[in-house]
Protein backbone atom coordinates (compact mmCIF):
# COMPACT_ATOMS: atom_id res chain seq x y z
CA UNK A 1 0.00 0.00 0.00
CA UNK A 2 0.94 3.52 -0.62
CA UNK A 3 -0.48 6.71 1.34
CA UNK A 4 -0.58 10.02 -0.81
CA UNK A 5 -0.45 13.53 1.27
CA UNK A 6 -3.82 15.37 -0.60
CA UNK A 7 -3.15 18.51 1.71
CA UNK A 8 -1.25 19.94 4.53
CA UNK A 9 -2.48 23.38 5.66
CA UNK A 10 -4.98 24.15 8.52
CA UNK A 11 -8.60 24.06 7.27
CA UNK A 12 -9.19 27.12 5.14
CA UNK A 13 -5.98 26.26 3.03
CA UNK A 14 -3.28 28.68 1.29
CA UNK A 15 -3.92 31.14 0.08
CA UNK A 16 -6.32 31.80 2.79
CA UNK A 17 -9.93 34.04 2.00
CA UNK A 18 -9.43 37.45 2.29
CA UNK A 19 -5.63 37.19 3.63
CA UNK A 20 -2.81 39.62 2.06
CA UNK A 21 -0.69 38.36 4.10
CA UNK A 22 3.38 37.46 2.49
CA UNK A 23 2.55 33.57 2.06
CA UNK A 24 -0.85 34.34 0.75
CA UNK A 25 0.05 36.55 -1.67
CA UNK A 26 2.52 34.66 -3.08
CA UNK A 27 0.37 31.33 -2.74
CA UNK A 28 -1.92 33.20 -5.29
CA UNK A 29 1.23 34.22 -8.00
CA UNK A 30 2.81 31.15 -7.98
CA UNK A 31 0.55 27.87 -7.37
CA UNK A 32 3.79 25.49 -6.01
CA UNK A 33 2.90 27.67 -2.64
CA UNK A 34 -0.75 26.16 -2.92
CA UNK A 35 -1.92 24.41 -0.17
CA UNK A 36 -4.92 22.43 0.38
CA UNK A 37 -6.41 21.33 3.41
CA UNK A 38 -5.13 18.17 4.87
CA UNK A 39 -6.15 14.96 3.80
CA UNK A 40 -5.02 11.85 2.96
CA UNK A 41 -5.23 9.03 0.83
CA UNK A 42 -4.84 5.03 1.60
CA UNK A 43 -3.87 3.27 -1.69
CA UNK A 44 -3.66 -0.59 -2.44
CA UNK A 45 -2.84 -1.22 -5.81
CA UNK A 46 -3.56 -4.95 -5.56
CA UNK A 47 -7.30 -4.74 -4.75
CA UNK A 48 -7.81 -1.60 -6.31
CA UNK A 49 -9.46 -0.26 -3.45
CA UNK A 50 -8.66 3.42 -2.01
CA UNK A 51 -9.49 5.12 1.41
CA UNK A 52 -9.61 9.04 2.14
CA UNK A 53 -8.98 10.06 5.50
CA UNK A 54 -10.44 13.55 5.92
CA UNK A 55 -12.64 15.11 2.80
CA UNK A 56 -11.56 18.59 2.90
CA UNK A 57 -13.49 22.14 1.43
CA UNK A 58 -10.94 21.22 -1.49
CA UNK A 59 -12.28 18.01 -2.03
CA UNK A 60 -12.95 18.00 -5.73
CA UNK A 61 -9.64 19.14 -6.46
CA UNK A 62 -7.83 16.34 -3.84
CA UNK A 63 -10.30 13.85 -5.57
CA UNK A 64 -8.92 15.27 -8.86
CA UNK A 65 -5.39 14.74 -7.85
CA UNK A 66 -5.72 11.10 -6.96
CA UNK A 67 -7.98 10.55 -10.18
CA UNK A 68 -5.01 11.98 -12.37
CA UNK A 69 -4.00 7.92 -12.51
CA UNK A 70 -6.23 5.99 -14.06
CA UNK A 71 -5.73 3.25 -11.92
CA UNK A 72 -7.90 5.62 -9.19
CA UNK A 73 -10.74 6.91 -11.61
CA UNK A 74 -13.01 5.49 -8.99
CA UNK A 75 -15.03 6.85 -5.68
CA UNK A 76 -12.66 5.58 -2.72
CA UNK A 77 -13.80 2.84 -1.21
CA UNK A 78 -14.42 4.69 2.15
CA UNK A 79 -13.56 7.62 4.60
CA UNK A 80 -11.92 7.85 7.90
CA UNK A 81 -12.87 11.22 9.69
CA UNK A 82 -10.74 12.29 12.37
CA UNK A 83 -13.21 15.18 14.11
CA UNK A 84 -15.30 18.10 13.34
CA UNK A 85 -13.52 21.06 12.40
CA UNK A 86 -14.45 22.22 8.91
CA UNK A 87 -11.43 21.42 7.16
CA UNK A 88 -11.75 17.49 7.81
CA UNK A 89 -15.51 17.14 6.87
CA UNK A 90 -16.94 19.53 5.22
CA UNK A 91 -16.11 17.99 1.78
CA UNK A 92 -18.59 15.06 2.19
CA UNK A 93 -21.42 17.80 0.73
CA UNK A 94 -20.12 16.97 -2.62
CA UNK A 95 -21.29 13.15 -2.30
CA UNK A 96 -25.08 14.55 -2.50
CA UNK A 97 -27.36 14.79 -4.59
CA UNK A 98 -26.14 18.06 -6.16
CA UNK A 99 -22.67 16.43 -6.80
CA UNK A 100 -21.65 13.11 -6.77
CA UNK A 101 -24.48 11.30 -5.41
CA UNK A 102 -23.01 8.16 -4.15
CA UNK A 103 -24.84 5.03 -3.17
CA UNK A 104 -24.19 3.80 0.92
CA UNK A 105 -20.39 5.22 0.64
CA UNK A 106 -18.41 3.99 4.43
CA UNK A 107 -17.65 6.85 6.42
CA UNK A 108 -15.68 5.81 9.48
CA UNK A 109 -16.14 7.79 12.88
CA UNK A 110 -16.48 8.18 16.35
CA UNK A 111 -19.73 7.99 18.27
CA UNK A 112 -20.14 11.44 18.72
CA UNK A 113 -18.76 12.70 14.99
CA UNK A 114 -21.61 10.13 14.01
CA UNK A 115 -24.34 11.62 16.12
CA UNK A 116 -23.04 15.04 14.96
CA UNK A 117 -23.79 14.37 11.11
CA UNK A 118 -26.97 12.09 12.22
CA UNK A 119 -28.50 15.19 13.99
CA UNK A 120 -27.53 18.26 11.69
CA UNK A 121 -28.35 18.66 8.26
CA UNK A 122 -27.39 18.89 5.67
CA UNK A 123 -25.27 16.29 6.51
CA UNK A 124 -28.15 14.01 7.95
CA UNK A 125 -29.53 14.12 4.03
CA UNK A 126 -26.80 12.28 3.25
CA UNK A 127 -27.48 9.26 5.24
CA UNK A 128 -31.73 9.72 5.15
CA UNK A 129 -30.84 9.54 0.94
CA UNK A 130 -28.00 6.65 1.64
CA UNK A 131 -25.23 8.26 0.23
CA UNK A 132 -23.04 7.29 2.84
CA UNK A 133 -23.50 4.92 5.31
CA UNK A 134 -22.10 5.64 9.25
CA UNK A 135 -19.63 3.08 10.69
CA UNK A 136 -19.05 3.68 14.07
CA UNK A 137 -15.21 3.77 15.59
CA UNK A 138 -13.59 3.27 18.82
CA UNK A 139 -10.53 4.37 20.00
CA UNK A 140 -7.30 1.85 20.38
CA UNK A 141 -9.71 -0.67 18.26
CA UNK A 142 -7.89 -2.07 14.95
CA UNK A 143 -9.69 -2.28 12.02
CA UNK A 144 -8.69 -3.73 8.88
CA UNK A 145 -7.99 -2.39 5.14
CA UNK A 146 -7.22 -4.45 2.41
CA UNK A 147 -3.97 -6.20 1.70
CA UNK A 148 -3.19 -7.20 5.61
CA UNK A 149 -2.87 -3.22 6.40
CA UNK A 150 -5.02 -1.81 9.52
CA UNK A 151 -5.69 1.24 11.19
CA UNK A 152 -6.20 2.46 15.01
CA UNK A 153 -8.06 5.52 15.80
CA UNK A 154 -6.52 7.30 18.85
CA UNK A 155 -7.83 10.20 21.38
CA UNK A 156 -6.23 13.35 21.05
CA UNK A 157 -7.35 16.72 23.18
CA UNK A 158 -8.56 18.66 20.44
CA UNK A 159 -11.44 21.40 21.79
CA UNK A 160 -14.03 18.84 20.81
CA UNK A 161 -16.81 21.24 20.84
CA UNK A 162 -19.31 19.17 18.73
CA UNK A 163 -16.77 15.51 18.56
CA UNK A 164 -14.35 13.43 19.88
CA UNK A 165 -10.93 13.85 18.03
CA UNK A 166 -8.79 11.11 16.52
CA UNK A 167 -5.53 10.63 15.23
CA UNK A 168 -4.77 7.66 12.91
CA UNK A 169 -2.15 4.52 13.22
CA UNK A 170 -1.83 3.21 9.88
CA UNK A 171 -0.27 -0.50 9.60
CA UNK A 172 1.05 -1.30 6.30
CA UNK A 173 2.62 -4.77 5.41
CA UNK A 174 6.00 -3.20 6.01
CA UNK A 175 6.05 0.01 7.90
CA UNK A 176 3.60 1.76 10.22
CA UNK A 177 2.42 5.89 9.76
CA UNK A 178 1.24 7.98 12.64
CA UNK A 179 -1.24 10.89 11.64
CA UNK A 180 -1.91 13.60 13.90
CA UNK A 181 -3.02 16.52 12.25
CA UNK A 182 -4.47 18.40 14.95
CA UNK A 183 -3.79 18.22 19.00
CA UNK A 184 -4.12 21.22 21.37
CA UNK A 185 -1.01 20.31 23.71
CA UNK A 186 1.48 17.35 24.01
CA UNK A 187 1.59 17.52 28.03
CA UNK A 188 -2.06 16.90 27.78
CA UNK A 189 -1.86 13.33 25.65
CA UNK A 190 -2.93 10.72 27.82
CA UNK A 191 -0.79 8.43 26.47
CA UNK A 192 2.49 6.72 26.79
CA UNK A 193 4.45 8.63 23.83
CA UNK A 194 7.64 6.57 23.94
CA UNK A 195 5.54 3.43 23.54
CA UNK A 196 3.62 4.55 21.16
CA UNK A 197 7.00 5.45 18.97
CA UNK A 198 8.86 2.65 19.30
CA UNK A 199 8.12 0.82 15.80
CA UNK A 200 6.91 4.12 13.88
CA UNK A 201 7.99 4.43 10.63
CA UNK A 202 6.14 7.61 9.65
CA UNK A 203 5.16 10.37 11.52
CA UNK A 204 2.93 13.68 10.56
CA UNK A 205 2.10 15.94 13.40
CA UNK A 206 0.31 19.12 13.65
CA UNK A 207 2.46 21.72 12.84
CA UNK A 208 -0.11 24.62 12.43
CA UNK A 209 2.14 27.06 14.00
CA UNK A 210 5.87 27.92 14.36
CA UNK A 211 6.82 30.61 17.27
CA UNK A 212 4.81 32.91 19.56
CA UNK A 213 6.33 35.45 17.28
CA UNK A 214 3.64 34.10 14.85
CA UNK A 215 0.73 35.04 16.80
CA UNK A 216 2.06 38.63 17.55
CA UNK A 217 1.84 39.22 13.99
CA UNK A 218 -1.97 37.52 13.20
CA UNK A 219 -2.97 39.45 16.61
CA UNK A 220 -3.56 36.19 18.86
CA UNK A 221 -2.53 34.78 21.93
CA UNK A 222 -0.91 31.24 22.13
CA UNK A 223 -3.02 30.89 24.94
CA UNK A 224 -5.72 31.04 22.77
CA UNK A 225 -4.49 28.38 19.90
CA UNK A 226 -4.84 25.15 20.54
CA UNK A 227 -2.12 23.67 19.06
CA UNK A 228 1.40 22.91 19.83
CA UNK A 229 3.73 25.38 18.60
CA UNK A 230 6.85 23.58 15.77
CA UNK A 231 9.11 24.19 17.90
CA UNK A 232 7.85 22.98 21.34
CA UNK A 233 6.95 19.82 19.00
CA UNK A 234 10.85 19.47 18.11
CA UNK A 235 11.73 19.30 21.51
CA UNK A 236 8.71 16.65 22.44
CA UNK A 237 9.73 14.35 19.57
CA UNK A 238 13.56 14.90 19.10
CA UNK A 239 13.83 11.97 20.83
CA UNK A 240 12.52 9.89 18.54
CA UNK A 241 13.84 11.65 15.42
CA UNK A 242 16.59 8.95 14.86
CA UNK A 243 14.34 6.10 14.24
CA UNK A 244 11.15 7.80 13.06
CA UNK A 245 10.64 10.18 9.72
CA UNK A 246 8.93 12.96 11.38
CA UNK A 247 7.33 15.76 9.19
CA UNK A 248 5.04 18.44 10.53
CA UNK A 249 1.44 19.49 8.46
CA UNK A 250 -1.47 21.28 8.73
CA UNK A 251 0.30 24.71 8.74
CA UNK A 252 -1.72 27.90 8.91
CA UNK A 253 -1.28 30.67 6.04
CA UNK A 254 0.55 32.57 8.75
CA UNK A 255 3.56 30.25 8.96
CA UNK A 256 6.94 31.66 8.09
CA UNK A 257 7.68 27.75 7.61
CA UNK A 258 5.84 27.64 4.24
CA UNK A 259 6.76 30.92 2.96
CA UNK A 260 9.89 32.36 0.86
CA UNK A 261 12.08 32.42 3.51
CA UNK A 262 13.80 29.22 3.48
CA UNK A 263 15.77 29.70 7.20
CA UNK A 264 12.85 28.07 8.83
CA UNK A 265 12.50 25.22 6.78
CA UNK A 266 16.71 24.55 6.59
CA UNK A 267 16.28 25.42 11.03
CA UNK A 268 13.99 22.37 10.67
CA UNK A 269 15.44 20.40 8.13
CA UNK A 270 19.04 20.95 9.95
CA UNK A 271 17.29 19.73 13.36
CA UNK A 272 16.30 16.15 11.55
CA UNK A 273 12.73 16.75 10.69
CA UNK A 274 10.49 17.68 7.66
CA UNK A 275 7.95 19.77 6.14
CA UNK A 276 5.16 17.04 4.26
CA UNK A 277 3.97 18.66 1.32
CA UNK A 278 0.82 18.17 -0.98
CA UNK A 279 1.61 15.07 -3.37
CA UNK A 280 4.12 13.42 -1.74
CA UNK A 281 3.57 9.47 -1.27
CA UNK A 282 4.66 7.31 1.10
CA UNK A 283 5.29 2.89 0.79
CA UNK A 284 3.78 1.06 3.68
Amino acid sequence: MFVKVLGTAQDAGVPHPNCFCENCEQARLDKNFRRFAASLSLHFEESNKWYMIDPSPDFKEQLMMVQQQKQWRKMMDGIYLTHAHIGHYTGLMFLGKEAVSTSKLPVMAGEKMNDFLSSHYPWKQLIDFENIDLHPLQAGQAYDLPEGASIIPLSVPHRNEFSETFCFLIQGKRKRLLYIPDIDRWEQWDINLDELMKDIDYCFIDGTFYSTEEFEQIGRSYNDIPHPLITVSMEKFKAYKDTCNIYFTHFNHSNPVIGLNKKYREWIEAAGFFILEDGQEFCL
